[in-house]
C-alpha cells in the first residue's frame, strides 16, 4: 500500500490503523481505509492523480463528494473503525 500512495502522489507514508470499511451497495465494492502519516517525498501528479493538495477538514467537507469526504473525516476521528454503506453518492446509514 505504501508504494501505491507514493506512486500516485509522490508522498511516502507510514500506514497506520484501519479507520473505515465503506460498502458501495450499488456496485458491490468494499473499500478499506487506513490512517497514514506522511514520512517524506514531494507532492506530484501521476497518471492516476490530477491534483495533490493538503486540505483542512472543512475544505474536505466542502470540496469532496459525501462518500469520499466521510472517509477522510472518519480517519481524523478517534473512534474508528467506522462501517458505512452507500449507493455511490450518498451514505445510507448516516
Amino acid at each position: 500500500m505504501r508504494r501505491e500512495v507514493f506512486e500516485e502522489t509522490g508522498v511516502k507514508v507510514e500506514v497506520g490503523d484501519l479507520t473505515g470499511v465503506y460498502k458501495n451497495m450499488t456496485l458491490g465494492v468494499v473499500a478499506l481505509v487506513f490512517r497514514c502519516r506522511a514520512e517524506g517525498g514531494h507532492e506530484q501528479l501521476s497518471d492516476e492523480s490530477t491534483a495533490v493538495e493538503w486540505l483542512s477538514p472543512e475544505e474536505v467537507a466542502e470540496r469532496m463528494g459525501e462518500v469520499y469526504s466521510i472517509r477522510i473525516l472518519d480517519a481524523l476521528r478517534d473512534d474508528a473503525p467506522h462501517v458505512r454503506s452507500h449507493d455511490g453518492r450518498k451514505i445510507l446509514d448516516a
